[in-house]
């Protein structure tokens, strides 16, 4: 293997995140990111909000993981767990739930704020994460995704899946637009060219504990060495796929990582869907904060809303941004930092520790639900402080 890929595997881990996340913080604190400027002060406010809003969701505190399958839920109403699908064994669910949760949480970028769902089973009208989660859930029971017919509830026919077929699942049209349509259809179809069936992951993952544990790090390392391929345009490096990896000054190196920032966001909260499935089929999960936490809109939003986080230029707040643009790249590996940052003020507001309430409660309880919150405080339509420019595969 030739060094260029050998550095590029050191990239394809949960603790490449922290550690360069970690890293834009200390540049950011000391001037050195442009767009962004950081006030820690302010993190007491926004610790605030966060251990506020998760006492009042859950007041006994008993948080889940911030995973997919909280969005499978209806007003309260578990719409997978509720299903009595006879199973033939632990590991055949299992297989099941891993086709469910990685073709949902790939469907899963941002929607757009116009988007909405109407469920048939429930009457509900939902948006955004919610909405999608549903509609995918929706989209996998139908059996449009297996390729065998009397076996609905499986993922191994993603080859046929187009913009078309999605847009009819999705209930897309002129006044109810979905952005990156293309970009979703085009995933899955990758995906099912690069794995086959994605519930063979579980066996993959089954086969690497020790004495029937697993560490939460190892499920994000399976993912991203399957899924590598299937994003578009992606960088590369010694011809190895980096994934949601961009370039930014700030991370200095003299090996061929120089310059680049892995974050991993979909993979990682992927990792954190699949903790349920592996301990239902008998897996003990263990190191679960050896994952980060999630560089999207709402953890971002919250830093941004609270004054963690401040734009350089003021201006920037009203411009559209790119995706692998620094101000991009910044704000998602800032917020990664400042979840591991805000996660101890949080659970010392709570009276809990880190043992029992780990980074995934943190984000579920949480950082995320708060950042909706304030989000839906300052902007009439809920929506994030900064507009991206994304093509259906990031945020």
């Amino acid at each position: 293997m030739s060094r260029d890929a050998m550095a590029a595997l050191g990239l394809l881990t949960a603790q490449a995140v922290r550690d360069r996340a970690h890293e834009m913080l200390a540049a950011a604190l000391a001037g050195e990111v442009a767009e962004w400027r950081v006030d820690l002060a302010r993190l007491e406010a926004a610790a605030d909000l966060t251990a506020q809003v998760t006492r009042e969701a859950y007041p006994d505190l008993d948080v889940p993981f911030h995973a997919r399958w909280r969005h499978f839920a209806v007003a309260g109403r578990d719409l997978w767990g509720a299903r009595e699908k006879p199973w033939s064994d632990r590991k055949a669910r299992a297989r099941a739930e891993f086709d469910l949760a990685i073709t949902s949480v790939l469907l899963d970028a941002g929607a757009g704020a116009a988007w909405r769902y109407r469920d048939a089973a429930t009457g509900a009208v939902l948006a955004r994460s919610e909405g999608l989660g549903i509609a995918s859930l929706r989209l996998f029971e139908s059996g449009a995704l297996s390729a065998e017919r009397d076996d609905p509830l499986r993922a191994d026919g993603l080859a046929r899946i187009d913009a078309e077929a999605l847009a009819r699942a999705f209930q897309v049209s002129g006044d109810n637009p979905l952005v990156g349509l293309e970009g979703r259809a085009a995933l899955l179809r990758a995906l099912g060219a690069a794995v086959g069936r994605p519930g063979a992951l579980f066996d993959v993952m089954a086969a690497r504990t020790v004495g029937g544990e697993l560490p939460a790090p190892a499920i994000l390392e399976v993912l991203l060495a399957a899924l590598g391929p299937i994003w578009p345009g992606r960088l590369r490096l010694g011809g190895v796929p980096l994934g949601d990896c961009w370039r930014h000054p700030a991370i200095r190196r003299d090996d061929p990582t120089n310059g680049l920032m892995p974050i991993h966001k979909l993979s990682q909260w992927l990792s954190y869907s699949l903790i349920e499935p592996l301990e239902t089929a008998g897996v003990k999960v263990v190191e679960i904060d050896g994952l980060t936490g999630l560089a999207e809109y709402r953890n971002g939003g919250l830093f941004v809303d609270t004054g963690v986080l401040a734009l350089a230029d003021p201006a920037d707040a009203a411009r559209a941004h790119p995706v692998d643009g620094t101000l991009v790249v910044g704000w998602r590996a800032l917020t990664v930092a400042l979840l591991d940052r805000i996660a101890p003020l949080v659970r010392e507001r709570l009276g809990v520790g880190a043992a029992d309430f780990p980074l995934a409660r943190v984000l579920e309880g949480g950082t995320w639900a708060a950042g909706r919150r304030i989000a839906r405080s300052l902007r009439a339509d809920g929506g994030p402080p900064l507009t991206v420019v994304s093509d259906g595969t990031v945020f």
